[in-house]
């Protein structure tokens, strides 16, 4: 069980006291004790917010005003119970009710109502608008805050340990002002309370000192007046301190110094007002009738300060000045180089957002981009197996209104719009909606934005409606799947390699770098990922790449290899109900383009007649046009020789359409079902 020290006793044990000293009657000589450690804890709290250089290095303020309040209280029920019981609250009220104000009643009621105005009217309204205002502004700023850490994350410059630290101290910024908001009520209702029970004990001591002493009216109201005056006075003055620490927490900014130091040096920031200051005040001293001394003396001070000024910024110049030689002596163009390497470094990913797209960064939103982005990278990297790199988001002034630009490596891929307060609306039938058409930009669907506020009409219409996020996660989505080639650079390889080791170091440690370098590892991953093949279960083809390597490590084969080893999942995907539906080739067909297959460095190439090649793209794109319109997705399927380079031919034409070898679909386990045959002219023909 862990230790509970003295600190931490001191609080819980202060606040049981505090409810005991409004039920259980106190001697006068513990009150004067009560009431000395009142006076000194609130200027201890008074002190502690002046030295504090940011308001969170005083977050406990809030908790402790409102105890410092009850404990002041307490003490309001305790004195008033002795001053009516006994007619004395001990030596300190005492004093304050009759030295402090030289016993004069008028003298003490004026000084009890000043300080009551200034506490509040001018300090507690003053500390209560401060902490409002500077709620609203603290909860206001969140989003901002958030979308640069998010900024700074994404872009490499901090670490997930600095932002966890980042987006706490905002949060607990936001907790602490919206804290101290509810606070400044404590120290006006504390204002209003000292009003009312000092018109209570004068009241009550009038009655009592007639009723129940036998007094006459002056003798009553010089006994309980001056008690009641001292009493009002020993509890006004630490509510005063505990005001002005309100006031000063509230509309302290964060800063280097404490505030003594930083009032000293921006004070005296210009000496020109210093000297304009001193001398206004000896022009004051010598006209007619004013007492010269007190405004020499304050004048002269002010030059005298001012020519302190000018010897210390001398100084800082020097000082300034030598830190630059220095710092040229010792090299300062590396820092120079540096910098200019930061900025001209090229981001894998990079989404520019126009000026108005900005709102779309709101941490903690559910349609916040970062937010989306960090699901999107881990969704990718659960269906692929590559870890997407950190994608920047930043904005452009040079881009229109509403439009928003993909980079890859510094190169645009993509780019959309996305209007301010507009969904959209993806359908066969749009016209009965308003709104802009426009073109979804990954599958070219027909489609309109439309005001947010007719979603629901839209969605009754049969439309689609996607907001502004989705359609630009979609468009990433896409972007990064079409480019995940380029993204895989050789680090990643590195870090998967080593994941692998950490779990089959036997597959790892027999091929890399025995049998293959790294590069040629990460040329084998890119070209599978180029066909849309996942490389999650890289265990299995690390293995399969260490028996092609001991015999051939042309990529081609390579990639072969690693595609026979995953073949069950390929062919898995391209499945529905356990059936295979795929398009063949003509054998003859199928033979002309084996003899037509030349290896080169790039990979093997097909070398035809362009009119038969053509002939065999019109025939297969016929083919699998009628499948799709029959509901299924069929596969070409060739000699495992021919599958490599037949890919690259089709993916020119049509896109990426699925190409698998024979060895590929006879290890799957599935249903194959043939629903066309791919010919060529001569073919047909015959």
């Amino acid at each position: 069980m862990k230790k509970v020290g003295l600190g931490g006793l001191a609080v819980p044990l202060g606040v049981v006291g505090i409810v005991m000293l409004l039920v259980v009657p106190l001697p006068a000589a513990l009150l004067d004790v009560l009431i000395v450690v009142n006076v000194t804890f609130s200027l201890v709290i008074l002190l502690t917010s002046m030295y504090a250089k940011r308001p969170l290095d005083f977050s406990v303020f809030p908790s402790l005003l409102l105890i410092a309040t009850l404990f002041r209280l307490g003490l309001n029920v305790a004195s008033t119970r002795l001053v009516l019981r006994d007619g004395y609250a001990g030596e300190v009220i005492n004093a304050f009710g009759h030295f402090v104000v030289g016993g004069s009643l008028i003298i003490g009621l004026v000084i009890f109502l000043i300080l009551v105005v200034i506490q509040f009217v001018v300090i507690t309204n003053g500390a209560g608008r401060v902490a409002e205002v500077g709620a609203r502004f603290t909860l206001d700023a969140m989003p901002g805050k958030q979308m640069a850490i998010d900024a700074d994350l994404n872009a490499g410059l901090i670490t997930e340990e600095q932002a966890r630290n980042r987006r706490a101290e905002i949060s607990a910024e936001a907790d602490f002002y919206g804290a101290m908001d509810g606070g400044s009520k404590f120290v006006k209702g504390d204002a209003i309370a000292g009003i009312v029970i000092t018109l209570i004990n004068l009241v009550g001591g009038f009655a009592i000192g007639m009723a129940q002493r036998g007094m006459s009216a002056g003798e009553a109201i010089e006994t309980y007046a001056m008690l009641t005056i001292g009493d009002g006075l020993v509890t006004q003055i630490p509510a005063l301190l505990l005001s002005t620490a309100t006031g000063l927490i509230v509309t302290r900014a964060t800063a280097e110094d404490d505030l003594g130091t930083a009032a000293s040096k921006q004070l005296t920031q210009s000496r020109t007002a210093l000297i304009i200051a001193g001398v206004a005040a000896i022009g004051l001293g010598l006209l007619p009738g004013i007492p010269k001394l007190p405004f020499f003396l304050v004048g002269i001070g002010l030059l005298i300060a001012a020519q302190q000024v000018k010897t210390r910024d001398a100084k800082a110049a020097a000082e300034a000045e030598l830190v630059a030689v220095e710092d040229n002596a010792a090299g300062a163009r590396p820092d120079a180089t540096e910098q200019l390497i930061e900025e001209m470094r090229v981001h894998a990913l990079e989404i520019q957002l126009s000026p108005d797209l900005v709102d779309l960064v709101r941490p903690g939103a559910d349609d916040d981009l970062l937010g989306r982005i960090r699901q999107l990278r881990r969704k990718i990297a659960l269906e692929l197996g590559m870890v997407v790199p950190p994608v920047r988001t930043r904005d452009s002034v040079e881009l229109p209104l509403a439009t928003y630009v993909l980079r890859v490596a510094g190169v645009e891929v993509g780019r959309g719009t996305l209007p301010a307060g507009r969904v959209l609306a993806l359908g066969d039938d749009l016209a009965s909606l308003p709104g802009d058409e426009s073109r979804e930009p990954v599958f070219g669907l027909s489609s309109k934005w439309v005001p947010a506020e007719l979603r629901f009409a839209a969605e009754m219409a049969g439309a689609t409606v996607v907001d502004r996020v989705s359609v630009l996660i979609t468009h990433l989505s896409n972007v990064v799947t079409q480019h995940a080639d380029r993204l895989l650079t050789r680090e990643d390889v590195r870090v998967l390699t080593e994941g692998v080791k950490a779990v089959n170091p036997s597959a790892v440690e027999e091929l890399v770098p025995g049998l293959l370098s790294l590069g040629e590892v990460q040329r084998v991953l890119q070209g599978l990922l180029t066909e849309g093949v996942p490389i999650r279960d890289l265990s299995r083809i690390y293995e399969a790449l260490t028996l092609r390597a001991k015999t051939s490590t042309a990529p081609d084969g390579l990639i072969e290899a690693a595609r026979h080893a995953l073949a069950p999942a390929l062919t898995a995907q391209h499945a529905r109900d356990g059936v295979l539906r795929v398009l063949t080739l003509d054998p003859s067909l199928e033979h002309a383009l084996l003899e037509g297959l030349h290896p080169t460095e790039g990979g093997s190439q097909i070398l035809l007649e362009p009119a038969r090649l053509e002939a065999m793209m019109r025939s297969f794109g016929a083919l699998r046009t009628d499948a799709e319109n029959r509901g299924w997705t069929p596969v070409l399927v060739c000699a495992p020789a021919l599958r490599h380079a037949l890919h690259h031919l089709v993916a020119m034409q049509h896109g990426e359409s699925p190409v698998l070898s024979y060895s590929e679909v006879t290890g799957s386990g599935l249903r194959v079902e043939t629903v066309g045959v791919v010919r060529d002219a001569e073919a047909i023909a015959a």
